[in-house]
This record gives structure tokens, C-alpha cells and sequence, in this order.
């Protein structure tokens, strides 16, 4: 079988999760991958190409592609208090935000899904890299910044407040945990191979929790500098018992997200198929 096309994003997240399966670390059941580590919304670009077999895909761009991905059980990232934030240089009320212009990571990010069940009449969006925004929220560029991954970690260093923590405003409504990623296969393969993706990186995930010192070298490299514990702090939100298996919670979680998002007309009435058989 030809190589398996493989897109994850280089945060310690992905990193930590992919190691064991690309390293020789398990048994990968004969698979072998073709990486391609970008950002998750170049990642979102290429799912929506169709021309990545395997890839990390933000619950918001699954949405419109679950006629062409299905959702794998392990690999996922959610969780508790660990979502998008929204940041600004001084305190905004409601109708101040409305009418902000709004630094985020991408229209089709979890994040902007959140933003969007907050704040409706917040349109006013401009789309910046992740690591950018804060930039742009301290140099004028933007009112306000929707910032996700280690940048949770960082901006009241630099000055900045937070306006509303989107996974609490999630939690709150829901009761369940945040869905903010997840790994998805293209359903044109056969679901014994999606089976197989889906035992090699729960493998993988396994492995990386049991033996984190033998991962770390690869999340160090695709670190971008970031100091140990911040990439500690990173690994230790976003990977959880969910990212090994998603259960009947997780599963409920997303099933959610979609409902109501589809109840709000944020996302197209496509389908109700989700995850691999």
C-alpha cells in the first residue's frame, strides 16, 4: 500500500500525539505516512481540497466536510478549560465587541465557532496567523484578538486582559467538554484501513502517555522556542483521556457542537454521518 498523506499542526499537541507512529516507536500495521505539518487552517484548506488522506481538521471545518472525512475515536483534542480566549488591550462590554474589529486565527476554526455563538453580532473579523494576534491586538491593528494554543499562556505577560473564555461560555451552556479538533480519514478509503488509522494512533497516543520523555525530542524541535513548561502546560490541556479514545461523552460532545450549529445556521445542513464505522 503507497504511503498514507498525513497533515498535524507543529504545536506539542500534535506533536506528542504523532511521535510513536512516525518514529517507529509501535506497530503502525503496515501503514506508512507522507507528512505535511502546517497550521490547522492550512491544514482546513487542504481538507477542503480533498488532497489529504489523514489529517487534523478544527470541529468547524468538519462540519462542512463530513460528506468526504469521518472522524476518528482517538486523537481529538477536547477538554475542560482549555478554550479559545478572547483578549483586548482594556475591558469592552457587549456592544463594544460587537462592533471590534476582532483578530482571529481563521474563519474556520473551532474559536471562530465559538466567537460566533457568543458574540452573532460580532462580524467585523479580520483573519491573522495564531501566533499574530496578540501583535496586532497590542499594536492597534485590532480591538481584539481570539487567540488559541500556547498564546493561552502568554498574553497577560504581555499586557493584555481576558474579555470571555469561549470554553467556559461552552461548558456553562452544555455541561459536556469543548471539542476543539479532531483527526479525520477521507471515507474513500476502506474502513479497514480507517480502522487500522484509528488502532495505530490510539497506539500512538498510548505510547506517547506512557513514555513521554522518548516524544519529547520531536515536540522540542517543532516547539518554536517555547520554554518547557509552556509546551508541558500545552501537552497537558490538550491531550487527555479524550485524545486516546473519544467514548459515549466525547461522542456526545461533538454530536452537540454540530446540533446546535446547525440549529443557529452556522454550519450547513450537510449530513448527520460523523465518525468511521
Amino acid at each position: 500500500m503507497k504511503k498514507l498523506s498525513l497533515g498535524f499542526s507543529p504545536c506539542p499537541n500534535d506533536t506528542f500525539i504523532f511521535d510513536a507512529m512516525l518514529h517507529g516507536r509501535i506497530d503502525t500495521e503496515g501503514l506508512e505516512f507522507e507528512v505535511f505539518m502546517e497550521d490547522v487552517e492550512a491544514l482546513n484548506r487542504r481538507a477542503f481540497a480533498g488532497d489529504i488522506a489523514v489529517t487534523k481538521l478544527s470541529y468547524h471545518a468538519f462540519a462542512y466536510l463530513n460528506d468526504r472525512y469521518a472522524l476518528l475515536d482517538a486523537g481529538s483534542a477536547l477538554g475542560n478549560r482549555c478554550g479559545p480566549l478572547l483578549i483586548a488591550r482594556a475591558p469592552m462590554d457587549d456592544d463594544a465587541v460587537n462592533a471590534a474589529r476582532i483578530a482571529i486565527p481563521g474563519k474556520m476554526t473551532t474559536a471562530n465557532f465559538l466567537l460566533s455563538l457568543a458574540y452573532p453580532d460580532a462580524r467585523n473579523k479580520q483573519e491573522c496567523l495564531f501566533s499574530e494576534i496578540e501583535g496586532a491586538v497590542l499594536a492597534g491593528e485590532a480591538d481584539a484578538g481570539l487567540i488559541i494554543h500556547e498564546n493561552r499562556f502568554t498574553y497577560q505577560q504581555k499586557g493584555l486582559l481576558k474579555l470571555m473564555d469561549l470554553g467556559d461560555y461552552w461548558e456553562t451552556g452544555t455541561g459536556l467538554p469543548i471539542p476543539l479538533g479532531g483527526i479525520v480519514v477521507r471515507r474513500d478509503l476502506n474502513t479497514e484501513v480507517q480502522q487500522k488509522v484509528n488502532r495505530v494512533l490510539r497506539r500512538s497516543v498510548e505510547y506517547a502517555f506512557a513514555h513521554p520523555d522518548e516524544v519529547m525530542s520531536f515536540v522540542r524541535r517543532h516547539a518554536q522556542a517555547m520554554e518547557d513548561a509552556v509546551m508541558q502546560a500545552h501537552i497537558d490541556l490538550y491531550v487527555t483521556d479524550f485524545t486516546v479514545d473519544l467514548g459515549e461523552k466525547g461522542r456526545r460532545a461533538v454530536q452537540e457542537m454540530f446540533r446546535i450549529a446547525r440549529e443557529k445556521h452556522i454550519i450547513p445542513l450537510n449530513n448527520d454521518k460523523i465518525f468511521i464505522n
